[in-house]
């Protein structure tokens, strides 16, 4: 379904009236028999307010966009943490999914690290083990993030079959070298600069607590 923009007959206020108001004075202009000064004045105001009010409208087009199309995502909701995990990464984990499911467009993610899914929250897929494709494996290999605005025109998108199977759009940020946090959206296009900053943001401080319990398992 399309989502509406609550501020789309507002904005096209200025267009209708700065339209209207030049039209009314074009009919003065034309119906007038005799043309005063103070008439050739009131013309030239009524035209600059026109003109204005005609910018001002387009301009409100075009710094205004009308916001991507959104769905529901197919599956149900749920959260899932790795059964093994020390109470400190539990908590870590659900902290970090929680800001991310309520502050950004994210519908479903998962974290994988170590060849395991540490954690699923959101809208859940079908699929609960993630077996890299060449998409994440990329990810995992460069150790840079993989934004695909628009998932369902990339023909690896049959890799992502553990999220809903009309996620919209994925996010799939690098933890460190060894994992991925995977972000699944219900609308296309629809995360921001400022969201993947944040989500690399998160993505480092999870990298960090995780790589500190791989070196306490090792000198266990």
């Amino acid at each position: 379904m399309n989502s509406g923009d609550p501020n789309r007959v507002l904005r096209s206020i200025p267009l209708v009236v700065g339209g209207l108001a030049g039209t009314l004075l074009m009919v003065n202009r034309l119906l007038t028999p005799e043309l005063t000064s103070s008439q050739a004045r009131s013309d030239v105001l009524g035209v600059i307010i026109s003109a204005v009010l005609l910018l001002t409208g387009l301009l409100w087009q075009r710094v205004q966009p009308l916001p991507p199309e959104t769905v529901q995502l197919v599956g149900e909701e749920g959260f899932e943490l790795s059964a093994d995990l020390p109470e400190t990464v539990k908590t870590e984990l659900a902290w970090a999914s929680n800001l991310l499911l309520t502050n950004t467009v994210t519908r479903s993610l998962v974290v994988y690290y170590q060849g395991k899914v540490l954690l699923r929250r959101g809208i859940l897929g079908p699929n609960p083990e993630v077996k890299p494709g060449a998409i994440l494996q990329r990810v995992l290999d460069k150790q840079k993030p993989v934004y695909l605005v628009a998932l369902k025109l990339y023909p690896g998108k049959f890799e992502f079959d553990y999220l809903p199977e009309n996620t919209q759009g994925v996010i799939c940020q690098p933890l460190g070298d060894r994992g991925a946090l995977i972000l699944g959206a219900n609308a296309p296009r629809s995360y921001t600069r400022q969201d993947e900053n944040w989500i690399a943001g998160i993505a480092d401080k999870l990298a960090h607590t995780l790589s500190l319990l791989d070196n306490h398992q090792q000198s266990a």
